[in-house]
């Protein structure tokens, strides 16, 4: 009886021994004994929310230049127009560098014509002006979709070598099986991690368009009424 009592408090120092290292572990201690396959798809993982976090800052600068439109802007090109001074209206457009005033330049470069070419014109520029806004946003999606799967192939890969190392040594422990999985999990979560943010700037850049689209769409259909209003 003494000599198992022994025995049970010897396996448990050694429980305890691996438990405490195990705590020791730093997050790249895991990442480095997770295997060559787990270690690149985290380089991979890595590489992708680096270019995640690319694309998104340089949309948001991008975005929040060309959305600083003079409020006082269309109150302008209403005066001018009113007042019969295109010129000056055509000058005001090409001295503010936003989406907004380029589009209405093309509908003032358009008057005289009939008002279904004015209105064709300003809906093509604005498209031109919303594919630049929208420039490098396919990649952000791209990221969220793949980062994930990146994150679940390093799992499974992960699982597929715990299974064949139980049946190459026969040893159905827990310790061994759990071992195993964790450091594999960590693909998952890191894919689920990068994917989640990569998911949320698309998100964030998405509302930022398309309050831009809502500001070219209003002024749009100011200087269209403005240019009914000598019918009316």
């Amino acid at each position: 009886m003494l000599f198992l009592n022994l025995m049970l408090l010897q396996k448990a120092d050694l429980v305890n021994e691996d438990a405490s290292n195990l705590a020791k572990q730093s997050i790249l201690d895991v990442i480095l004994s997770s295997g060559p396959v787990g270690v690149t798809i985290i380089s991979i993982l890595i590489i992708l929310s680096f270019v995640a976090a690319v694309i998104f800052f340089e949309r948001v600068f991008t975005i929040r230049r060309f959305d600083q439109t003079d409020p006082n802007f269309m109150h302008n090109i209403k005066t001018y127009v009113q007042s019969g001074n295109l010129q000056a209206a055509h000058a005001l457009c090409k001295t503010t560098d936003s989406p907004t005033a380029r589009v209405i330049e093309k509908g003032l470069s358009r008057i005289g014509q009939p008002m279904l070419d004015i209105e064709r014109s300003m809906e093509t520029a604005g498209k031109v002006e919303v594919y630049h806004l929208e420039n490098k946003l396919g990649f952000l999606s791209l990221i969220a979709k793949l980062a994930p799967m990146f994150g679940f192939v390093g799992t499974i890969m992960g699982v597929i070598k715990i299974f064949y190392d139980i049946s190459l040594t026969d040893n159905l422990s827990i310790g061994n099986i759990s071992g195993g999985l964790y450091q594999k999990m960590i693909t998952s979560a890191s894919g689920l991690m990068v994917g989640i943010l990569a998911f949320l700037g698309y998100y964030i850049l998405t509302m930022m368009i398309d309050r831009v689209i809502n500001r070219i769409e209003r002024a749009s259909m100011e200087l269209i009424d403005l240019l009914h209003e000598p019918t009316k």
